[in-house]
């Protein structure tokens, strides 16, 4: 298996070591006299973990096509390898997602594997929105929605093939995401198209675990583009008051409507105990699963708001994971920048001076309460994040260490050339 040198690592932080330094201090500086505890929020943002799909390791497509990079993992065992590249440069991935059937192997061989890299094993999702090999009946017309009953069973009894694997390999959650939905008006009766998926659903629900959640994940269009089963936040979180106190909802945010207030959504699972986690990627015009932070870094931060402001709170334990399509990036750069991209949302969201925020709130003062967040967006955050790394042993600038450790060209070399293929995800 091929590692990042410690040497390496060694190296990038000593050249970054002064001027790190010098920039942490500074930082503290400014900070402190906003009554901020530099070092408080440094050990907030090291402790702080997102997962990493064992998908996004891979080139992702479109529709239209897929170029595949050098050195794409040829199973998960080589996708675990990845992963684990990430969070040894990062100090932020220690878990990792795995979907089903794709990432299918004997839990003992998984476990072996996880322990030999230092990571664990995040939510498990289910895959009924594709048809594999040998599979007796297709999704094309819907799975846990679907019209035939024998249909529906079959994408149940596969949720409960991820959920026993899971229980093996110390999951504690399973995502559901499903395409069904319809393409033409009157194609699919809607009310009883969803009668039918809460049905499904709840045969899955009484599957679970004492200790696990369920997570149910909105999309508002894709494949199904007249109408989704499952298409906005409302719907998932009718689907989790009906389904019970272990059911949540999963928010990835490029599945809404361009403009949609995402962060307000947030607010109102949050205040009704059913945020289950989040899918974290980004978007200019729809689900483009683009990298996290990568175009709108302001909503990022505002949905973090939301997330600060509620810790505390009894029972809130968001799950956090990325969930992108990396085209014409190699993968592990993105996910390294993603991640931190969610933590630099998190440390800003740390800054924000809430008593503040909450006076001009209730005076009404909209300027003054819209600054204040804006105060702490405009923070560089980046010595504390850059800092955090370093105390961890990890890289203070990853990208740069990656790309001199001569990783992606030593897996090129062990793994054999992916060659195109027609649209799709890996």
């Amino acid at each position: 298996m091929a590692k990042i040198a410690e040497d390496v690592i060694a190296a990038e932080n000593a050249r970054a070591g002064a001027a790190l330094e010098a920039d942490y201090a500074a930082l503290g500086e400014q900070l402190a006299r906003r009554g901020v505890d530099i070092d408080a929020v440094k050990r907030k943002v090291a402790g702080y973990g997102v997962a990493i799909p064992s998908w996004g390791v891979g080139t992702g497509g479109t529709r239209f096509a897929r170029f595949p990079g050098p050195g794409e993992p040829r199973d998960i065992f080589d996708k675990l390898d990845d992963c684990a590249v990430i969070h040894r440069l990062t100090g932020a991935t220690p878990t990792v997602s795995l979907h089903i059937p794709w990432d299918m192997a004997p839990a003992e061989d998984l476990n072996s594997k996880a322990e030999e890299l230092g990571l664990g094993f995040d939510a498990m999702n289910s895959n009924t929105f594709q048809d594999q090999p040998g599979q007796a009946r297709s999704y094309k017309f819907g799975s846990l929605s679907h019209s035939d009953p024998a249909t529906r069973a079959q994408a149940v009894e596969h949720n409960l093939e991820c959920i026993a694997l899971g229980r093996e390999i110390g999951s504690k959650a399973l995502t559901v995401w499903v395409g069904d939905g319809s393409n033409f008006p009157g194609q699919a009766n809607f009310t009883r198209q969803f009668e039918r998926y809460l049905e499904a659903a709840k045969a899955i629900y009484a599957a679970l675990p004492g200790d696990w959640r369920l997570f149910t994940e909105h999309k508002m269009y894709e494949p199904a583009f007249y109408s989704t089963v499952v298409q906005d936040w409302g719907t998932n979180y009718l689907i989790a008051q009906e389904l019970g106190d272990k059911a949540f909802c999963l928010v990835d945010l490029g599945h809404h409507a361009p403009n949609v207030n995402i962060e307000m959504i947030v607010a109102r699972l949050i205040r009704f105990g059913k945020l289950g986690g989040f899918h974290f990627n980004d978007s200019k015009y729809g689900d483009d699963d683009l990298d996290t932070g990568s175009i709108d870094p302001y909503r990022l931060f505002l949905v973090f708001n939301e997330l600060v402001e509620a810790e505390g709170v009894p029972g809130f334990d968001p799950a956090h994971m990325l969930d992108q399509s990396h085209n014409v990036t190699d993968p592990i750069e993105s996910l390294m920048v993603s991640a931190m991209e969610v933590q630099r949302a998190y440390a800003q969201a740390l800054l924000v001076d809430r008593a503040a925020l909450a006076g001009f709130q209730d005076a009404n003062d909209a300027l003054m309460a819209s600054a204040t967040l804006k105060a702490a967006f405009r923070t560089d955050v980046e010595p504390i994040l850059a800092m955090a790394r370093r105390e961890k042993g990890a890289a203070a600038d990853p990208v740069a260490a990656y790309r001199a450790s001569g990783y992606r060209a030593r897996v090129a070399a062990e793994r054999p050339a992916a060659s195109g293929s027609g649209g799709g995800i890996v």
